[in-house]
């Protein structure tokens, strides 16, 4: 899928909170995951203290009411400043939000909460927003997670994209629903390219760019690639496959076809031409045309990309846990999504956004109207069917173990 360099949906790459966003997903993930087990005292496998989902919700919601107050702990910039939708959630509801933007990276947030919810304290916050990396799977098999009541979420049931309801980190969304999301693809430089457009993953194997391809240090989004490329769906890979994607990028290495494997520095190697292909943040290649005047393509390819996923959840010791599935849901509102969408510009989880967010265009005028129409009709913030379906989560480990097999296998490329 080529993106517009221009598309305002990229803006938000601009900002260190998009920069801080993928170096958490890197140092939360995996080299960092092993020093985060041992701080907080988790061994071998995961501690399973989940139950089957029906009944673990109905013995977690009984005898819950309303607080009036819900502590709500985010992320820097992912909610205009002013806070509408929080100050229309209170007029309408009665309750007051706490909103603070407390957390920087996943693997310090788990490391900072692990010790009060182990021991079933509250951390001080009903709502949290955090991603699906290794510390999902950590905080899920902890039994960290209130487990959520469906039947009281009826925007999200109604609203939701039907691919926000099959996500393989957190299966029927039992203690999870996504608040935005992401895209890792390709980006390239035409002129280096004679004309030739990139589409797919195979060509970031293709000896004619022998020394040109830049491809990602962090295993999690590096092997994502040699699997796609493979056509095996990362989400539901096992230790197999994850050898033959590894094998996959070992013959890409081997070849000289990789000039180096990168972190956020893969920018500045394609503005230099050291790569003419690489792995890319789409929010990376429009600071880049911004700031240099450069005209660098980024795709999403056939064989497939990643989709992050930040996602909101009730900590099993939230105080207040009905007010705060309450405003879970009221963000599924249709108005209220598009209210984020258009100041977030990431992927929206509910598609009728775009409608609506047309609808808040046609009552504005010149560039304010050109540019809210643009994030409408963005495919980065709302992908169609035939572009979600290209789409892939990391891995999600079942244990411990699982994630040291996955290191095993694929850290040894970038470091050998």
């Amino acid at each position: 899928m080529p993106v517009n360099p221009s598309d305002p949906s990229l803006v938000r790459g601009l900002t260190q909170r998009r920069l801080g966003r993928r170096d958490a997903l890197r140092l939360s993930g995996l080299a960092a995951a092993s020093a985060t087990l041992a701080a907080c005292g988790v061994e071998g496998t995961a501690k399973k203290k989940t139950l089957d989902a029906p009944d673990a919700a109905a013995k977690f919601w009984a005898g819950k009411a309303r607080t009036g107050q819900v502590n709500f702990a985010s992320w820097p910039l992912y909610m205009d400043p002013k806070k509408p939708e929080l100050k229309k959630f209170t007029a309408e509801s009665g309750i007051k939000v706490n909103y603070q933007e407390v957390i920087e990276e996943m693997g310090p947030w788990f490391a900072k909460v692990q010790p009060q919810l182990a021991a079933g304290q509250s951390i001080d916050y009903d709502l949290m927003i955090i991603t699906n990396s290794y510390q999902f799977s950590q905080f899920r098999d902890s039994g960290f997670l209130a487990p959520l009541d469906h039947s009281k979420m009826p925007n999200f049931k109604k609203n939701a994209g039907a691919a926000y309801t099959k996500e393989a980190f957190d299966p029927g969304n039992v203690y999870s629903v996504p608040w935005a999301s992401g895209i890792t693809g390709i980006a390239y430089d035409p002129a280096k390219l004679g004309g030739r457009k990139i589409t797919k993953l195979a060509d970031l194997w293709d000896p004619a760019f022998k020394g040109k391809v830049g491809m990602f240090s962090d295993p999690q989004e590096l092997a994502n690639f040699g699997m796609l490329a493979l056509g095996i769906d990362p989400g539901n890979s096992t230790v197999g496959e994850w050898e033959k994607a590894a094998n996959h990028l070992e013959d890409q290495k081997k070849a000289g076809i990789v000039r180096n494997y990168y972190d956020q520095s893969y920018v500045d190697a394609l503005g230099k031409g050291e790569v003419w292909i690489t792995q890319a943040w789409s929010g990376d290649i429009f600071q880049k045309n911004v700031s240099e005047g450069r005209n660098f393509e980024f795709v999403i390819p056939q064989e497939g990309g990643t989709i992050w996923t930040d996602n909101m959840t009730i900590p099993i010791t939230a105080k207040s846990p009905v007010d705060a599935q309450t405003l879970i849901d009221f963000f599924y509102r249709t108005d209220i999504a598009a209210s984020l969408a258009e100041y977030i510009n990431y992927v929206a989880p509910v598609p009728a956004a775009k409608e609506q967010i047309k609808k808040d265009a046609a009552k504005l005028t010149g560039e304010d109207r050109a540019a809210m129409l643009q994030v409408a009709d963005s495919k980065l913030v709302f992908p169609a069917a035939a572009e979600y379906a290209k789409l892939h989560y990391y891995v999600s480990f079942q244990t411990a173990d699982e994630q040291a097999n996955f290191q095993k296998t694929f850290e040894p490329i970038v470091l050998g």
